[in-house]
């Protein structure tokens, strides 16, 4: 098996995946604040919002201001989720860095959550990537494949069927693809076989894991990722988020805790976690009554931390 990576990306997809799965409609100069910590913090990757229509999610309504500000944060680099070719002319407009279209590889699941079957999200990928072309700009376009590991409506979705989607992504011109546990059905041994496929299908195409902590397992599932040679990993702070076609889902995989694994492991993810747990406490408060998860902010960083990372470092 592989040695494990030396550094890895925390993609923060707490604005978009998180905040539009809880009832709170944040302030726009909350979420502002939110993209200049995170920055502050380290983090380069931010998922800001979704082009979708704003009477269906008022939480994410201000996502092209967010966009602008976000672009004004040295070396940060600016996700928006998109469901659709309106969408994702808004998102060529304020030039965000990438575009993330959602494709669910069970078709019951990709029914109920965007009224397409798979090979109509693939033939807008297709549209997307001609618009995207006729107007010279840079945004990247990444194929979110979700339900790769199971489906509440469905049951069993194939690997093949997730593979088969994979490469009809990037045939359509996606730039890049990932794979999510959109209802938190993943076991680790499951996660190293379909990204090791992955990965021999797409290669360095393939971008991103996308793990929920439904059944307590993203960060197992986070290190069996490792282990088949991804880099990149999706999280919200707090563990906010979920999947409305999950029933009893306790949300994303935590922000703080998994930079904490990974720098335990030696793995560099350029993070201050003081940083992003004192993010985390603003956030709780902006948040009142809504509930975060995760486990770090409780029992704080233990007093072997700084060594073993200073340790991993050095060797």
């Amino acid at each position: 098996m592989p040695p494990l990576p030396l550094r890895a990306q925390i993609r923060e997809v707490g604005l978009r995946d998180g905040l539009q799965s809880i009832q709170s409609v944040l302030p726009t100069a909350h979420k502002i604040e939110w993209i200049r910590a995170a920055h502050e913090a380290g983090q380069r990757e931010i998922e800001v919002g979704s082009f979708v229509p704003a009477r269906l999610l008022p939480q994410l309504a201000d996502t092209a201001e967010l966009v602008a500000f976000a672009k004004t944060l040295p070396e940060l680099f600016v996700s928006v989720l998109v469901p659709n070719l309106k969408g994702a002319e808004r998102a060529l407009e304020v030039q965000a860095d990438l575009m993330l279209v959602p494709l669910s590889a069970s078709e019951a699941h990709s029914l109920a959550n965007l009224r397409k079957t798979p090979d109509e999200v693939v033939a807008d990928v297709a549209r997307m990537r001609a618009a995207r072309d006729a107007s010279g700009a840079k945004t990247l376009i990444e194929g979110g494949i979700g339900t790769a590991f199971g489906c509440t409506l469905q049951g069993r979705v194939e690997p093949a069927q997730v593979l088969h989607c994979m490469q009809a992504l990037l045939d359509a011109g996606a730039d890049r693809v990932s794979l999510a546990d959109t209802v938190g059905y993943a076991n680790p041994a499951a996660v190293r076989e379909l990204f090791e496929a992955a990965c021999k299908i797409a290669g360095e195409r393939l971008w991103c894991a996308h793990f929920h902590d439904t059944r307590g397992l993203a960060l197992a599932n986070v290190y069996a990722a490792l282990e088949a040679g991804v880099t990149r990993f999706d999280a919200t702070l707090g563990g906010i988020g979920g999947c409305p076609h999950a029933p009893g889902a306790s949300g994303n995989a935590a922000s703080e805790d998994l930079a904490f694994m990974l720098a335990d492991m030696g793995i560099d993810t350029g993070i201050d976690i003081e940083g992003l747990l004192a993010l985390r406490a603003r956030v709780a408060q902006w948040l009142e009554g809504e509930t975060l998860h995760g486990t770090l902010w409780r029992a704080g960083l233990p007093k072997t931390f700084g060594a073993a990372v200073h340790h991993a470092l050095s060797v």
